[in-house]
């Protein structure tokens, strides 16, 4: 039996530009309903700034169509230390867990607030 590794790998590169796209989708449109709700609590849980938040809120469907159609993530993880990790596998209850990565979250956006340079490195990953 033959396998075509070559066409395999394109319909599974397609596929999973497919899925990313759809990420992308749902991630721009919750974004932009966030920032519409409530700009100062859409900016702290997406980590973003003022004008971006701004772009999101003013974005028509069909430039939201348009950029989420990319083959690359337009959101990224921001659990990329360990004190974030330690909050989830501490095996707290769910409301404690929940608060504790609020507080950790606030002193990163706090942290990066104070230091500029930390600032255009966050708001370069969401």
């Amino acid at each position: 039996m033959e396998v075509d590794v070559e066409n395999c790998n394109v319909s599974a590169g397609g596929v999973i530009s497919k899925e990313i796209g759809e990420i992308n989708l749902a991630y721009m449109l919750l974004a932009q309903k966030l920032v519409k709700r409530d700009r100062a609590e859409a900016m702290f849980r997406l980590g973003v700034g003022r004008e971006l938040a701004d772009l999101l809120m003013n974005m028509s469907l069909s430039q939201i169509v348009k950029l989420a159609a990319s083959n690359f993530l337009l959101c990224s993880f921001r659990l990329d230390d360990r004190p974030m990790f330690a909050v989830v596998g501490e095996g707290k209850e769910p409301a404690l867990q929940q608060a504790h990565m609020s507080i950790l979250m606030s002193a990163r956006q706090a942290q990066a607030q104070s230091q500029p340079h930390l600032r255009k490195a966050g708001s370069a990953s969401a």
